[in-house]
Formats: structure tokens, C-alpha cells, sequence
């Protein structure tokens, strides 16, 4: 070869992109057939990369000959091999099916043999092909290196590389190629795949199926969805319907309830346990009164024994009451915490029937002797028991089946437990919130949504489906459930109630404490780190100390931002006083365990509040800074001698031995003695008889040890104090000659041994000290530290104290100002006439007459209470109800906020969630907002039902894709998706931050094994991130809060900022989860009658598929009507118009109407196929895609082309790669929908999807659309190209109307 030996295309990978996915493959040296590893395609690799041919004329080369067509190598593990692969004809995929077909040269039409899809050949197309092929040829060995071919852009047609034998894709008869991508589909493609709403997110509610009794005395509403799906026939007649008609003590809402629990108690399972019901209405709608009536209806059929499991014993006055107004004046209520552990019908106790009222922490309870609870109700109740077994707010059972490395909890269990030793109990399960996730689903066993009969066969089952449909899967639930006549959820309208997130920015004051503290726990992490390397001895016990250090660290600044938002409270506090209203403060920790222990460290008396951050800082360094041993343990054998001198003299005297005790074995024994009174050995003294006995040479001497005797041969003597002692007994043992010089470890002791114990102790005694030093110096710093008070009582005395304050919390002390204004006092909450165990009830009462217009609550003192504006009550201000610090979980906030928000209130409350300016802070808005959204989803069966915080919610596996990028950015692994904030484009100003952002993760150990580099990278900070810490949301989130504010919110700006481009990016690849989706549409028309696919045994709900014809589009008049009348009204901007795309697609534009929607800055987007979009497209990017057209002649021309095109067609064009069976961008298109029961056929369902060609037709999606007659049908969108498969799954189709 010319200019030597050149190197064989097959000796390294080459890149060729795949003739099927259009994928950039790495092909092995040697192998000329391979498998897409992506599409699965058979083919073999373009003439101009196959290993040349060697002829025999040539001289032989300098390097080592390869054989013309070596075998092909095994492909990797994994991959099939290539099969069936014919030389003498031609490999196509098929378009459709993509299997690989061997064509014989010059076939131009046929069918494929699997799918049966008539194909063609493009014969001058492959022509062309084969000539430019075979003109390029390789080159004699003498020629120039072959280069690897270049890596084709899309659209760019690679079959032209291909020859014969190797693969071509294959075309339907009418298809081109588009040339190039059409960025409108794509948008309009992405709009369809997210959704949106339809009208109002609820509806009223009335009962649809009965008409029996008043309405509810206030607007009472259902989901939109919910609302779509009809409960079964009402078939049960109430006894105690006559009763009601004249007491008028419940309402048509409460009466429905009754009825289908009922009917639903009349059935049984496939397991044969009774059937379940499951009341969901929301806090306030007044389920208490419902389970009265219950107890009352089935007390009139004979069943006089109920239990009432509920949350706290005070409820049981509420139970009493309820009972009382629906006219069950005769059933008595037991509370059960009040009883013997003996049996209940025994003479003793004497309860024969009635309500046992029992708490979920007694259900758990046991006595001394082993008894339950448990057993106790299941004992009273009898095997046979078929009387009613409420769980009223259920939601406390939750977590039977929790997160991996979680147990269950002893009540979810006890739940469940009692359920299975009473299978014919008429089960009802009553909470607002007793679903907030799938898993918590776990414990209502009698719904009979897994188990024998169903699609799962376990709850693990049922839960993993869930889980992989998401939130669109949860929201199939709540509707599934009240198809089947099992489940009830109507909400008080939220009407009139607002909801506000109010800011409260960091006082100066507040933003220089807050800087100190982030400071100081950085510097004392350095000190922790410091103690536990120089103490050897404690580093075993140094990841528990890592642990309270990071408990505390989250507890402090969580404190800190309640603490922040003080003077905010106490601002609309007194802002709402002023506008006569009245005021209730929602907190979760009231901080009592650290006024505890401060008041038993300095007494009741203070000169100030006590300071939560203050006393849990002192707490840890106090309890846990590493210290080396004392150095006096080292004469701990002295001192416990010397303070057991006189023990050990007495028990030797009684014993008859005067010789001192042997030094290191007595003590170690002494120490098990009991004490000896002071009356035996004040007259005791021993004579000298005593004395010399133990003196003389018998042959057995007592061990001075263990005080046993043993012989004398058997016992060594120290020759120094004469002690006798057993080898064994010594530490350590002594395994030398029993000599007669023998000495005992202390007497063997010489002078130099001394002085190098000395100096050990010395060693200690130094490091000791030092180690003490450092801590009172912490602990120093600490108490000098300014940090806030405790928020609870900081707001009760800024709002005038107990006197003005009503507290309804669990604590059971406070700290109050004194009398003369100088320091604290702490005193006890109850007054002297009120008992501590009804001291809430006693708060409750003075907010609800009015004596105290602000309230204050926690969770654990305000279950079940009512704080709203009650008609019965003198109070009836508006409330305005402030929460200081969110719960930890959205089913605890619906709790909370449902203690203002009731039935028969005169007015809404108003809500206002205080956040401050720190970014770390909404990881506790983050937790809520995540429980919300599927709270929503599973009990109200629409995610948009509770208050919005979705715009918090960052631990979600898009936040966690989002942290690992961010976290790769900031350790220089990859770019940032966006600019850094504050970051100009300029590459210093980004590594500027990277500095300070690695810099502030080391000081929260997130960056761990911290090093300064050297050399050109002098001064720069490297570590690792551990590949837990990568996509842990809540970690990030917690550790953010202990840093400066500035950085602080510099880095979660960054995070929020790359979790848009991810939700951004995901919503274009149709991977986003948008829960329910509504089809919009102007004309709905049921195409043909619905089908009845399966029908549910029990309940006699049916699955039913529905198809309709709808056109989305908008006509030219339309169109031109809605600017005309824009402009008359002076109400556009120079910028509304019709606007064409500028780029061509298939040699036409896209026409479009854009106007300034609500916002500055964004359009609203009308299209002739689909009409308004769903997303307002900001006007930069309205003006990068469009450009605005004058001509009313051309737009109308276009609109009317575009109109009538999308009427037969998507925006694919005839090219679309799945054919007629796209509905993108198409006007008139058929759209089917399964509703009704869906759980029954789930596995059919997903089975059909999974074989899909688009990504978004493959997830389940739960769709909503409103008939031109305004019947609503929410249900599973099957694909057009589904539709057969899941039909022929379900195996039979019947009209419904048959």
C-alpha cells in the first residue's frame, strides 16, 4: 500500500446508524450482521465498511492478511443472534410490524406474512441505490484509508447506504419521507398528551338516586369526577324513616349514606367475610350523626351491640350527643378506658348491650396480667357478632403495610386483627382522609378490592398497580369504589373559604440570628469531627452521634423558621381583631419537652421565655461531645474500695476473718453484695478468738474473692499482705507457678512502675481536661448565642396572654409573664375549678362564647374539635385561620383546616399559610403538598380537590432526576441545564458559584472527604457525593435550611430552576403524569352504543366501552368573529393577529389566531384543527415560530386548507408511522373510552397498552369528556389501536341495552 499499511475498517468499532430507530450503533471489529440493541433489526453493515476482499495477484502485504468474509462473532449475552438472513434476497422490515421479511429481487408489492399489511417497493428509489453503491466500491489496498461514514442528521434517508443482504425499511405504497421535523405537531402533540380542565373542579351534590329527607343545611359538593360515575340501584328500606321524617335529624346526604351502607352490609365477599363500607365525606359534612343513624337502624333490626373505635375519649360526650339528636336515647355509651379488664357481661360490669366506645391507643392496650382490649370486645362481641364495627376516622390505622424498612404500626395491626376474629361485623371505615396514599389502603380489608374474585390476588399486588398507573391509577379507585356502591365522598364547598400563602420575610434581627446559627453548626460539626478523631475510644459510637447531630440540626432550623413567622402571626392576628373577626393559629410542636427540662434545670421561675433552639443545642452538646475515660477510673477500684471499706470490714468480721480484702477481685464482688444494716455491725466486734481462728494452719482458707473456701494447696498467698485468692479469680487470671514468694498484683507494684502509671494517668488526666475545656467553651458560646423564644408562648404573651388566648393543645404546663412584669413563671394550664383532663374542652367553650377571640391549636389537643362560626354559638366571626407550621402530612392538614370549616357556620373561615423567604423552609410545604395531591386523587377522586400546593411539591421522582443534575453540575461531571442564579453567561461568574456551592455542601456534609487540589487545579475543592445522597429530595431539602440565606435560596433557585426544564422535558416526551385528562371539544356525538365488557357479581356494576365522534376544530368565521370582536372592544394589544409558521412543512404553513391572554406577555393560541391550546405561549416564543400575516386573504385561504385537511388526517401528514390511528392535530377523530368498574379488568387492559407504538398510548390515562348533552363520562382513553386487543382480552361484548 502506498505510504504502508492501512489500518482495516474492522479493527476498532465503527459508528453506522441503524436502518430501523435511526440510532448512532458502536459495531464490533469483525462482525457484519448484528441486532439493534434498541429496535431489535437485523442487518448487516454498508458495503463501504464491510473487510476488503484480499486478491491473490496483489503483493503480499507488510501486515497480516484478514480473511475476505471472517465469521461473524457471537453477538454479546443478551442479544439473539441474527437468523434467517438470506444472501440472495433482500432484508426489509416490514412498516408496520417491523419483522424482518427476505424479499426476492424485483418483488414490488406483497403482504406481510405476520400482520397482514399490503407493502411495496420503491424500485427506482433502490436503484438509484444499488448503482451508488456499487460506484462506490471499495478502493485497492494501494488507495487512501477508509474513513468511518459520517453520523447522518435525522430525516437524512440511510437505506442509501445499504446493498443487497442488507437491511432496508420498507414503505407503504403512498408514503414519502418527511423531510423535515414539524415543530407545530410537536406542540400540539404535547398539549393533547397534558390536559386539561373542564369547567369547575367540583360540582353540587345532591343525591342522584334518592329523594328522601331535607337538604343539607349547607352547600355540600362532589368532584367533577366523581360526580361522572353513578351509584347502584338503592334497594334497602330504612326503619327509622318514619322516625326521621318527623325529627328531621338528618339530612337527604346522611340518609343516602345510611341506605347504601346498609344495602352494601347485606352482601358478602368471595372470602366470606360481610362486605365493608367506606364513608369519605370530608371534615364537617357531619359524619357523626351518620354512624348514630347507622347504630340507630340496625338497633331497630334487632342488633343492640356496636363498637366505636375513634380517636380521643373526649368524643365520646359528642357520640353521646349525636345519638341523643337522631333519637337513640336508649342505647347507651360505655366508654371503654373507664372499665375493668374483666368481661363486660359479667355480673361485675354488667353491660349486655349498647355502644362500646373505644380509643384506638385502648384497641392496642393490655393489663398487667396479659389481657387486652382486643380480647376483651371480641369476647363481649361473641364469633356470631353481626352488629355494626365503626372505625371512625380510620386514618389512625394507616401504615398496616408501610415503606420498605418501616413496621407496621401495633394499631393498623389491632385494626386489622379484629376485623379477621369478626367476619360477619357490619364493617364501616369513616374518615376524611383514611386514603392519602394506596398503601394506607392496606387495613380496609372488607371493600373487597383484592383478594379472591378480583384482578389482584393480594394487597402487594393491588398496590404495585397502583403505584405504576400513578396518580390517573388512584383516582380510578375512589371512582371504582362508588360504582360499586361501597363508598361515599362529598366535601362542604370551599366556597367563600380562601386560601393564601403569605410570605414573611426575615426581620434584620431574625436574618442575623438565623447567619449565626448556620455558622455556629458548621463550626461545631468541625469540632464533632475533631472529638471523635482524637478520642479513639468513642469513634464506635460516632454514627449515633451523627445521627442526633442531624435530628437536632433539622429540629433547630425548623424551629427558627416558626420562629420567624412570629411577628407575622402576631400581625394578622391583631389585623383580624381589627376587622371583627376572630383568629385560630394551627401549629404542630408546641416545644413543651424543652420548657419541661428547663424548668427542672433552673426551677419555675425565669427571667424569660425558655429559648427551644437554646435548651435542644445545650441538650446535644451536653449529652453527646465525645469525652475520653476520666482519668480518676483509674483509681475507680480505690474509691469504690474506699467508699466499700467499711461494708467489706463487717461482712470479714461476720465471717471470722480479720485479713484485709485482695484489691481488684473484691471490689468487682462487694459491689453484688447487699448492704449490711447499721444495726448488725454497730453491735457487732469481734473477739480475738475470732481473730486467731482464721489465723491457724487448717488445710482450708477462705478466697478473698469469690469468699469460698477451698484448700489451702489450691489457693495462692501473697507474701506482701497475706491475702489467700484462687488464680482464676485475679484479673487478669495468674498462670504462673504457685510459688511461696509469691505477691499480689498491687504489692508487686515497684517504684518504676508507679511512675509510668503516673504518668499514663498524667496522659489522661490532660486530654481530660482539655476535652472539658472545648465543651463548657461550646456550651459557653451557646448560651451567649441570641435565639429566639418559644414560639408558643411568644405569641400568647404579645397577644395579651391565657386571658385573651384560648389554647387547645397537649401540653400541660406554660410559661406566663409575671404579675410585676419582670421575668416568668410556670404554672399549670387547668385552673382550680377545671380538671386537666377537660381543660381543652373547658379553651374550646370561652373561643366558641366569645371570651377569647384567638385560639390556639395543636394536633394532639384538637381531633375531632369544631372551632367554626356555628350557628349555635355566641361566637360567630369570620375565622381566619393561620397556620404557623404545616403538619407533616396533607391528611393532617385537611384535619386541621377542618376544624374551622364545618357545616352549619355562618361563614367560610379564611386560610393563611405563612412561609418565609427561605427556600429550605417549603421542604415542609414540599411533604404536605405531595400528600395533597394524591390525598385529592384517592379520597375525592380528582387531584386538583384540596387547597394547591402542588407548586411545593419537590420529592417526586422528577425532583429527584433534578437534584442528581444539579448535583453533577456542581462536582464538575457535567453543565448545568440553565445558568446558575445570579450567574451572568460568563464562565468565571458560574465557576464563581460552583465554589461557594461545593463550600456550602461540605459544611453540611453532603460533599464528604473534603480536599483543597494542587497544581493547576490549586485552591479548588474536590470530594463525592455518596450515590444515596444523589437523588435524596428530603436530605437536600433538610440540610439546605442550615445554611446562610443567601446561598441558601441561591441553590434551591438552581434546583427549582432544573426541575422546570425536566417537567418541561418529560411533558414533551408525554411522560408527564397529569392525573385526569379532559378531551376538549366543541361537538361530542356518540358514535354507536356503548358495550357492556364485564359486569360485577356483587354489586352488579358494569365495565362499559364507550366510542365518540368529536370535532375539535374552529371555523374561519369563528376565528374571524373572536378578533373582530377583540378589537371593538379596545381589549387587544398590537400584537393579536393570525400569525403563519415560518417554517414550511410538506410545502404548506400552519395558520394560527394568537391574543394577549390574562398575563402581560402571554398569548392565548387558536388552531383551525384543535382549537385554543390549552398552554398560553409567551410572546417571544410566538414571534420564534410565527410571523404575523396581514393578508386576510391568505390566512383565510390557509385556515380553510388546514380546517378541511385535519378533517381526514393528523399533522403527521400521510407519512405518520402510525397511520390512521393518530389522532394528533386531527380534527374529526374517534375516541373511546372505558368506564364504569375499571379494577375488575386492569390486567387487560395494561397488557393492551403495553404494545403500543406511541410512548403516551402505553400509560394508563384517565380522560374526562362532556357530551353535547351535558352527560359527563370519565373513564381509562383506549388507543384507536387498542381497542381490538382489549376487546378480545375481555373475551366477550355485549350491547348494554341488551
Amino acid at each position: 500500500m502506498a505510504g504502508g499499511s492501512s489500518p482495516s475498517p474492522a479493527a476498532a468499532p465503527v459508528q453506522v446508524r441503524c436502518a430501523g430507530c435511526r440510532g448512532v450503533l458502536a459495531v464490533g471489529p469483525g462482525m457484519t450482521e448484528f441486532i439493534c440493541p434498541k429496535c431489535r433489526m437485523a442487518q448487516r453493515l454498508p458495503p463501504q465498511l464491510m473487510p476488503k476482499p484480499t486478491s491473490s495477484s496483489s503483493p503480499p502485504p507488510k501486515s497480516p492478511v484478514k480473511p475476505a468474509l471472517p465469521p461473524p462473532p457471537q453477538p454479546r449475552r443478551g442479544a439473539p443472534p441474527a437468523q434467517g438472513v438470506d444472501p440472495t434476497k433482500i432484508q426489509l422490515p416490514c412498516a408496520r410490524c417491523q419483522a424482518i421479511l427476505n424479499v426476492p429481487h424485483g418483488l414490488a408489492r406483497f403482504r406481510c406474512p405476520q400482520c397482514d399489511v399490503e407493502l411495496a417497493v420503491d424500485h427506482a428509489k433502490l436503484q438509484n441505490f444499488l448503482s451508488s453503491s456499487n460506484s462506490a466500491a471499495p478502493a485497492p489496498a494501494s488507495g487512501p484509508t477508509t474513513q468511518a461514514p459520517p453520523v447522518l442528521p435525522p430525516g437524512v434517508a440511510q437505506p442509501l447506504q445499504l446493498v443487497a443482504g442488507a437491511t432496508i425499511p420498507m414503505v407503504l405504497p403512498t408514503a414519502e419521507p418527511p423531510e423535515e421535523i414539524n415543530e407545530v405537531a410537536i406542540d400540539v402533540e404535547r398539549e393533547e398528551d397534558e390536559g386539561g380542565t373542564v369547567g369547575e373542579t367540583f360540582t353540587d351534590y345532591r343525591p342522584p338516586k334518592l329523594s328522601l329527607g331535607l337538604s343539607h343545611p349547607d352547600p355540600v359538593v362532589e368532584t367533577s369526577s366523581l360526580s361522572a360515575v353513578q351509584p347502584p340501584e338503592p334497594t334497602y328500606n330504612l326503619n327509622i324513616m318514619d322516625e326521621l321524617d318527623e325529627t328531621k335529624a338528618l339530612s337527604c346526604l346522611q340518609i343516602e349514606t345510611i341506605v347504601y351502607a346498609c344495602q352494601r352490609h347485606l352482601y358478602h365477599l368471595p372470602t366470606g367475610d360481610r362486605a365493608g363500607f367506606f364513608i369519605g365525606d370530608g371534615a364537617g359534612v357531619g359524619k357523626g350523626r351518620t354512624i348514630a343513624g347507622l347504630i340507630w337502624e340496625n338497633w331497630q333490626q334487632g342488633r343492640h351491640k356496636a363498637v366505636w373505635v375513634s380517636v380521643g375519649s373526649d368524643l365520646k360526650y359528642d357520640a353521646r350527643r349525636d345519638l341523643d339528636d337522631v333519637g337513640a336515647k336508649c342505647v347507651q355509651v360505655h366508654p371503654l378506658n373507664k372499665l375493668p379488664y374483666s368481661k363486660l357481661d359479667s355480673k361485675a360490669i354488667g353491660i349486655k348491650n349498647g355502644v362500646i366506645f373505644v380509643t384506638y391507643s385502648s384497641l392496642i392496650a393490655s393489663s398487667e396480667r396479659g389481657r387486652s382490649r382486643l380480647q376483651q370486645l371480641v369476647q363481649w362481641c361473641g364469633h356470631e357478632f353481626d352488629g355494626l364495627l365503626v372505625f371512625d376516622e380510620c386514618h389512625k390505622a394507616k401504615n398496616l403495610i408501610p415503606d420498605a424498612g418501616s413496621q407496621p404500626t401495633r394499631t393498623g395491626k389491632a385494626v386489622l386483627e379484629i376485623q379477621e376474629k369478626l367476619p360477619e361485623a357490619r364493617v364501616v371505615y369513616c374518615s376524611a382522609t383514611g386514603a392519602s396514599e394506596p398503601r394506607n389502603l392496606g387495613y380496609m380489608v372488607r371493600l373487597g378490592l383484592w383478594g379472591d374474585g378480583t384482578s389482584f390476588q393480594n394487597f402487594p399486588q393491588f398496590l404495585g398497580a397502583l403505584e405504576k398507573g400513578g396518580v390517573g391509577a388512584l383516582e380510578l379507585v375512589a371512582m371504582d369504589m362508588k360504582a360499586r356502591g361501597m363508598y361515599v365522598c362529598r366535601t362542604l364547598s370551599y366556597k367563600g373559604a380562601d386560601f393564601d400563602i403569605v410570605e414573611a420575610p426575615l426581620e434584620e434581627r431574625m436574618m442575623s440570628m438565623y447567619r449565626k446559627a448556620t455558622e455556629f453548626w458548621a463550626e461545631l460539626r468541625l469540632e464533632l469531627l475533631s472529638a471523635i478523631e482524637l478520642f479513639e475510644e468513642e469513634k464506635g459510637s460516632s454514627s449515633q452521634i451523627w445521627r442526633l447531630y442531624w435530628a437536632s440540626h433539622q429540629r433547630f432550623f425548623r424551629h427558627m423558621c416558626m420562629s420567624a413567622k412570629v411577628p407575622a402571626v402576631v400581625r394578622l392576628a391583631k389585623e383580624a381583631l381589627a376587622e371583627n373577626k376572630c383568629v385560630v393559629i394551627g401549629l404542630q410542636s408546641t416545644g413543651e419537652a424543652r420548657t419541661e427540662e428547663a424548668v427542672s434545670k433552673y426551677g419555675v421561675e425565669m427571667e424569660d421565655f425558655v429559648s427551644g433552639p437554646r435548651e435542644l443545642l445545650l441538650k446535644l452538646v451536653e449529652e453527646n461531645y465525645p469525652m475520653p475515660p476520666k482519668p480518676d477510673s483509674f483509681h475507680q477500684g480505690n474509691r469504690v474500695l474506699a467508699s466499700c471499706e467499711e461494708k467489706v470490714t463487717e461482712i470479714q468480721r461476720k465471717r471470722h476473718s480479720a485479713l484485709e480484702v485482695s484489691f481488684k477481685g473484691r471490689v468487682r464482688k462487694v459491689a453484688k453484695m447487699e448492704d449490711v444494716s447499721d444495726d448488725d455491725t454497730d453491735d457487732y466486734s469481734p473477739s480475738d478468738s475470732d481473730h486467731e481462728s482464721t489465723e491457724s494452719d487448717e488445710e482450708f482458707h477462705m478466697c478473698q474473692i469469690c469468699n469460698t473456701e477451698e484448700e489451702k494447696s489450691l489457693l495462692l498467698h501473697c507474701s506482701g499482705c497475706s491475702r489467700h485468692v484462687h488464680p482464676n479469680c485475679l484479673t487478669p487470671p495468674w498462670t504462673g507457678a504457685m510459688t511461696d514468694d509469691w505477691s499480689c498484683y498491687t504489692c508487686k507494684m515497684v517504684d518504676g512502675e508507679e511512675e509510668e502509671q503516673d504518668a499514663h494517668v498524667a496522659d489522661f488526666s490532660k486530654r481530660y481536661d482539655t476535652a472539658v475545656e472545648k465543651k463548657l467553651k461550646i456550651l459557653d458560646i451557646i448560651r451567649s448565642l441570641d435565639l429566639p423564644n418559644n414560639p408558643l408562648d411568644d405569641i400568647i404573651d404579645q397577644l395579651g396572654g391565657p386571658d385573651n388566648v384560648a389554647e387547645v393543645t397537649g401540653r400541660r404546663g406554660m410559661l406566663i409573664r409575671a404579675s410585676n412584669g419582670k421575668g416568668v413563671i410556670y404554672q399549670a394550664r387547668n385552673a382550680k375549678e377545671v380538671s386537666m383532663e377537660m381543660i381543652n374542652m373547658h379553651e374550646k367553650q370561652q373561643f366558641m362564647d366569645g371570651k377569647k377571640l384567638i385560639a390556639i391549636i395543636s394536633e394532639a389537643g384538637s381531633a375531632g374539635v369544631s372551632l367554626h362560626a356555628d350557628r349555635r354559638a355566641k361566637n360567630q366571626r369570620r375565622r381566619v385561620h393561620i397556620t404557623l407550621e404545616l403538619p407533616w402530612s396533607a391528611d393532617r392538614a385537611i384535619q386541621q383546616f377542618g376544624r374551622t370549616h364545618r357545616s352549619n357556620q355562618t361563614s367560610a373561615p379564611q386560610y393563611r399559610l405563612l412561609f418565609t423567604n427561605l427556600g429550605g423552609e417549603k421542604r415542609f410545604a414540599s411533604i404536605v403538598a405531595k400528600r395533597l395531591e394524591s390525598l385529592g386523587a384517592l379520597t375525592q377522586g380528582d387531584r386538583r380537590a384540596g387547597p394547591s400546593l402542588s407548586a411545593f411539591n419537590y420529592d417526586s421522582n422528577y425532583g429527584k432526576k433534578a437534584l442528581t443534575m444539579m448535583y453533577r453540575g456542581i462536582m464538575e461531571q457535567d453543565s448545568f441545564p440553565v445558568v446558575p442564579p445570579g450567574c451572568s453567561d460568563n464562565e468565571d461568574s458560574i465557576q464563581e458559584f460552583i465554589n461557594e456551592a461545593k463550600a456550602a455542601l461540605v459544611s453540611v456534609g453532603i460533599i464528604r472527604d473534603a480536599v483543597v487540589c494542587n497544581g493547576k487545579d490549586a485552591g479548588k475543592l474536590s470530594g463525592r457525593i455518596v450515590d444515596s445522597d444523589m437523588h435524596d429530595v428530603a436530605r437536600f431539602l433538610n440540610r439546605l435550611l442550615g445554611l446562610a440565606p443567601n446561598i441558601q435560596n441561591r441553590l434551591f433557585d438552581l434546583f427549582t430552576s432544573i426541575l422546570d426544564v425536566v417537567l418541561h422535558n418529560a411533558r414533551i416526551e408525554g411522560q408527564l403524569d397529569s392525573g385526569i385528562v379532559d378531551i376538549k371539544a366543541k361537538n361530542v356525538e356518540m358514535k354507536e352504543s356503548p358495550k357492556t365488557v364485564h359486569t360485577d357479581s356483587l354489586s352488579g356494576a358494569s365495565t362499559v366501552l364507550f366510542t365518540f365522534t368529536i370535532d375539535r376544530g374552529v371555523t374561519w368565521e369563528t376565528a374571524k368573529t373572536m378578533l373582530d370582536e377583540r378589537q371593538k372592544d379596545g381589549a387587544g394589544s398590537s400584537n393579536d393577529g393570525f400569525y403563519e409558521s415560518r417554517r414550511e412543512w410538506m410545502g404548506r404553513r400552519h395558520f394560527t389566531l394568537a391574543f394577549e391572554g390574562s398575563t402581560e406577555g402571554m398569548y392565548k393560541i387558536i388552531r383551525p384543527a384543535v382549537g385554543e391550546a390549552l398552554r398560553e405561549m409567551p410572546l417571544t416564543e410566538l414571534k420564534s415560530k410565527y410571523r404575523k400575516v396581514s393578508s386576510i386573504d391568505k390566512v383565510s385561504k390557509g385556515w380553510l386548507e388546514e380546517f378541511d385537511a385535519s378533517s381526514k388526517q393528523c399533522m403527521h401528514g400521510s407519512k405518520c408511522k402510525i397511520g390512521s390511528y393518530c389522532t394528533v392535530g386531527r380534527r374529526l377523530q374517534e375516541v373511546n373510552i372505558l368506564g364504569g368498574l375499571i379494577l375488575p379488568v386492569w390486567g387487560t387492559i395494561e397488557k393492551a397498552l403495553a404494545n403500543q407504538v406511541r410512548q403516551i398510548h402505553r400509560r394508563i390515562r384517565v380522560v374526562r369528556l362532556v357530551t353535547n348533552d351535558n352527560q359527563r363520562i370519565v373513564g381509562l382513553l383506549i388507543p384507536n389501536s387498542a381497542v381490538e386487543s382489549v376487546l378480545t382480552g375481555l373475551q366477550w361484548v355485549q350491547d348494554i341495552d341488551d
